[in-house]
């Protein structure tokens, strides 16, 4: 727990002026999903009419129990959160209060912050993304690692194949890091490519590849993913 920590604070200091992601995942009371569905339209049409200015983005998880939303929005710093003063979200509140809350089984917020230097340079967040969560017991360990596969795979292909996070606080049983792995539809997924062991093979030779191979499972303590649809129609980005 404390090497995992110290890990953490490091990937701050290291991007202490990286973007602050808070995302919030809404677990839909059963046979209530298109009750949620319109509430959140009809909650954005209200703050779009009363010139709002916040950016969301909402995804659905594709596997996994029940159904669940995520919504995530981006600050620069933590200046940000001392004024959260929105007009237009005051005017539209018992819209969200009455239309969307009632649909809801709970809602949990997660916030973390973006990690650069290990992490894709370009591209945007595409119509599907896999996000691969890590719990780590070894956060040295692991970071090294990391950069060091991070570091191959841009010799390889020019770039990272995902955007890091490293988590803000939370509970027991979240993760410690994430990672978003964007793809333009469902069917980019079919794409035939080289597995990231296997591009670090090819770079680094075979021993070093199990070398780091068996540092990243040494240094995790659990690791799961789930994929998640973008769901434009209940999103808002910079351009509406």
């Amino acid at each position: 727990m404390i090497t995992a920590l110290a890990a953490q604070n490091t990937w701050a200091q290291d991007n202490g002026d990286s973007s602050i992601m808070s995302l919030t995942e809404f677990t839909i009371k059963p046979g209530h999903n298109t009750q949620y569905v319109e509430g959140v339209k009809t909650w954005k049409e209200c703050y779009l009419e009363h010139e709002g200015e916040w950016t969301w983005y909402m995804s659905r998880r594709v596997q996994g129990t029940g159904t669940v939303y995520a919504l995530r929005s981006y600050t620069e710093n933590w200046a940000e959160w001392d004024d959260p003063s929105d007009e237009a979200g005051r005017a539209c509140q018992n819209l969200a209060l009455n239309l969307i809350n009632p649909n809801v089984v709970s809602a949990t917020t997660h916030l973390s912050r973006f990690i650069p230097s290990i992490s894709k340079a370009s591209g945007g967040s595409g119509g599907v993304v896999k996000v691969m969560y890590v719990r780590v017991k070894n956060g040295t360990l692991w970071g090294e690692t990391v950069r060091e596969v991070t570091s191959a795979l841009r010799d390889a292909e020019g770039d990272a194949r995902e955007y890091w996070y490293s988590s803000i606080g939370g509970g027991p049983d979240a993760p410690h890091y994430s990672a978003v792995t964007p793809y333009e539809n469902f069917a980019a997924m079919d794409e035939d490519r080289d597995g990231i062991w296997t591009v670090v093979e090819n770079q680094l030779g075979e021993e070093k590849r199990a070398e780091l191979q068996g540092n990243f499972r040494e240094s995790v303590d659990q690791l799961w993913s789930y994929l998640w649809r973008n769901v434009p129609e209940l999103s808002r980005n910079s351009g509406e």
